[in-house]
């Protein structure tokens, strides 16, 4: 028995750790072309646009969070700035559904892990998602209700001393504030966006010339460190999750909370059912692509499986958020809204793909346990070429080269400036990147003060 659940344990951490090795280059790739998207293509100020609920709004809504990826708390976050600011409920929300699905990682992991036709399905789904919702929400929204909740909200934050981050619209930190040089006292959210926030300002000539420079380069590093900083745990665990449902959740568990056959109720209950089962899976963001390989893997229809790739907005952590920026009505109403729109889609999906017959057959194909994840082929050598890619921007972030400021860290090597924390050793000043490199410093300081803390010009490398 015991020997059975140690084999079972390892078979499912070889299937987790397959599948995140099989679409690795996938999530890298897809994250870099975000980086490159959220730092040089220029944003309006959405505020400004998002403030009527008519189709232009919910286009640029759309758009907007398509090129603003991100875990699902980061989406939510920037939505409850958006909506602060004037944006209309229905924007704010369309800005939510396209930042959590129509993004290049995602669709990139999902052809690699369940194919094309959930690719298209996640896409034009995506689409009809916003759509469908947009046309719930003109007709039953309560005005007077998110009116207040704004009005309340504004004036909780503005009492607790709450400012948004002007590069990402999330809730700023006390720890993390520049001075302008208008005066203007602004916070950030993380250092990551305060760096980005120096860089925009110290910026200079066309995203071509960024390019070719170390400057440019620091920019997509550092917005690349900040988009794994936000999806990691939850890709983390949604591969080995996935691996442990594949080996230890027995069929008879699938056939009984998903009815099995034909027809329009089984299609119904399928796409509700997989949006239940997503509310309380507490995996987010991208995690629940490789937990739908499970359930497809386990027999569960399309309208199921893709479903619940659609419902990472409203896991029960998620909804608890909602729950803390809004009260427990608009919480109520956004699941209602969410869960309706999620299982309706998926339940049109399906109709869809089956009357133009490309639904996929799982049968005849492998299944989680007979495949074979490390060979030396194409995912091989895509995975080398994405994990080269992937030091070389975090290796030109860590070094700070091309970064905005006067001194170099001498823990990290990051160029920072004089606003930032400080230590003295030898009768030389020394600034910091964070508060961490500083007591890193302290512990031993003869191993990293070099009695040159300015860059040298022409020595910046």
């Amino acid at each position: 028995m015991v020997a059975t659940m140690i084999d079972g344990i390892f078979e499912a951490l070889r299937i987790g750790v397959g599948f995140l090795w099989t679409a690795a280059w996938a999530i890298i790739m897809g994250l870099t072309i975000t980086s490159l998207v959220q730092v040089y293509v220029s944003k309006e100020r959405m505020a400004q646009v998002l403030g009527d609920g008519d189709l232009s709004g919910l286009t640029k809504a759309t758009a907007f969070g398509a090129a603003s990826s991100g875990c699902s708390f980061g989406a939510v976050a920037i939505g409850k700035g958006l909506f602060k600011k004037g944006a209309h409920a229905v924007n704010f929300l369309a800005f939510m559904f396209a930042s959590t699905n129509l993004i290049v990682e995602l669709g990139l992991m999902i052809l690699i892990l369940l194919g094309w036709e959930f690719l298209v399905a996640e896409l034009l789904g995506g689409l009809i998602l916003i759509a469908v919702m947009a046309v719930i929400v003109h007709l039953t929204l309560p005005e007077n209700l998110f009116d207040e909740v704004r009005e309340t909200l504004n004036e909780r934050d503005h009492e607790a001393g709450v400012t948004e981050d002007p590069t990402c619209g999330m809730e700023g930190k006390d720890e993390y504030t520049l001075t302008t040089d208008g005066g203007e006292t602004l916070k950030f959210c993380s250092e990551g966006c305060m760096e980005t926030y120096r860089q925009e300002m110290s910026s200079r000539g066309g995203w071509r010339d960024e390019l070719l420079s170390w400057g440019g380069w620091y920019k997509v590093g550092n917005q690349y460190r900040k988009e794994w900083s936000m999806i990691w745990k939850d890709v983390i665990a949604g591969f080995l999750i996935s691996g442990f449902v594949i080996v230890f959740v027995p069929q008879w568990v699938w056939n009984t909370l998903f009815i099995q056959g034909d027809g329009l109720l089984v299609t119904a209950e399928n796409a509700i059912m997989g949006v239940a089962i997503a509310v309380i899976s507490f995996v987010g963001s991208m995690g629940n692509v490789p937990f739908a390989v499970a359930l497809w893997g386990g027999g569960i229809s399309f309208a199921g499986v893709i479903a619940f790739v659609y419902a990472d907005l409203i896991t029960i952590p998620v909804l608890n958020v909602y729950r803390k920026y809004y009260g427990w009505k608009v919480m109520l109403y956004i699941l209602g809204v969410f869960f309706v729109t999620m299982a309706f889609t998926g339940f049109l999906m399906e109709l869809l793909f089956d009357a133009l017959n490309i639904v996929p057959d799982l049968a005849g194909g492998e299944t989680a346990t007979e495949q074979t994840y490390f060979e030396v082929n194409y995912t091989f050598y895509l995975n080398l070429i994405a994990f080269a890619l992937s030091g070389f921007l975090l290796y030109v972030y860590r070094r700070g080269l091309g970064a905005p400021g006067q001194y170099r860290d001498p823990v990290c090597g990051m160029r920072t400036d004089d606003s930032e924390p400080s230590a003295t050793h030898d009768g030389e000043t020394y600034y910091f990147c964070s508060q961490t490199c500083k007591e890193t410093f302290e512990e031993d300081p003869n191993e990293y003060a070099t009695g040159h803390p300015m860059v040298m010009e022409g020595h910046d490398h």
